[in-house]
């Protein structure tokens, strides 16, 4: 989920919605927000032990990430796409029984698609190599950080939609990794940044959660539609990713697309879901 939830393009929702522990994750959080005192206490062992992976995992992402994400933009994109492309096929089996029969519902997986679409197409920072200058930390800027770490967690937490995606819109994605990076090494001048990222976080989970777990209770055809939807349209964004880097590259082409890193992206999810069985057995 944490390589997933760096790399954009990518949603670590859609690899827990994969895995099959989706709603259990949405529950838990909400739970730990809303729920009574035991609920409180399930949730959070739940999600101590996820969280302990997901902040292993992201701070190994962060260091390479920063490294070799723009010279190898290309592979790392093509490997997402394999996840992406596997990943879809499984999530329609494992829904069956709740999207057979409700074709009517499609409707949502094509506005899935064009909302992904959409923010991808009207990126306002694609081709221009536009990123924020963290360096004079202001009222305006704290707030603009905020806003958009509660708008990029609430896509993180949604599959098929990149919060990573909306950070690089927002020219805040490599701005955030470096701060973060730095953090890591201890580098304190970087902990504002970090801390008001985080607190946006935490407002923003707050807000969508509830949200999520109202759509999967009682709209789950519509809302499995939907997902669908956002990861397919996720591919476009994939395609389009090299665009919006600080330093723009082409949009992925056949040309650019490298099919050992596809391949070795289907390998992972065919891979994650053998783990998966052979853990519930």
């Amino acid at each position: 989920m944490a390589l997933a939830d760096s790399v954009p393009g990518v949603s670590g929702g859609t690899i827990a919605f994969l895995l099959g522990f989706y709603d259990e994750f949405i529950n838990s959080l909400n739970d730990l927000v809303y729920g009574t005192w035991k609920e409180r206490k399930r949730a959070l062992s739940f999600l101590i032990k996820l969280g302990i992976g997901w902040i292993v995992g992201f701070g190994m992402a962060v260091l390479i990430l920063t490294a070799v994400f723009e010279s190898h933009i290309y592979q790392v994109s093509s490997l997402f796409m394999g996840f992406i492309i596997c990943s879809i096929p499984i999530v329609l089996k494992e829904e069956k029984e709740v999207i057979l029969g409700k074709f009517a519902n499609l409707i949502f997986t094509f506005l899935g698609i064009a909302v992904v679409s959409l923010i991808t197409y009207y990126n306002p920072v694609a081709g221009e190599g536009k990123a924020v200058d963290m360096s004079n930390l202001n009222i305006g800027l704290m707030a603009y950080i905020f806003i958009a770490a509660m708008i990029a967690i609430s896509a993180m937490v949604l599959p098929g939609i990149s919060g990573s995606t909306l950070l690089l819109i927002f020219g805040l994605y490599l701005p955030i990794l470096e701060a973060i990076k730095e953090l890591m090494r201890f580098q304190l001048e970087a902990f504002p940044i970090v801390f008001i990222f985080g607190l946006g976080i935490l407002a923003g989970v707050v807000i969508v959660i509830k949200l999520v777990k109202v759509a999967l209770e009682k709209y789950r055809s519509q809302t499995v539609y939907t997902i669908v939807g956002l990861m397919l349209g996720s591919l476009y964004a994939i395609v389009m990713g090299p665009a919006t880097l600080e330093v723009p590259k082409p949009a992925m082409s056949f040309a650019t697309f490298d099919l050992l890193f596809f391949v070795m992206g289907a390998i992972v999810i065919i891979g994650m879901q053998l783990l998966r069985k052979f853990a519930q057995k």
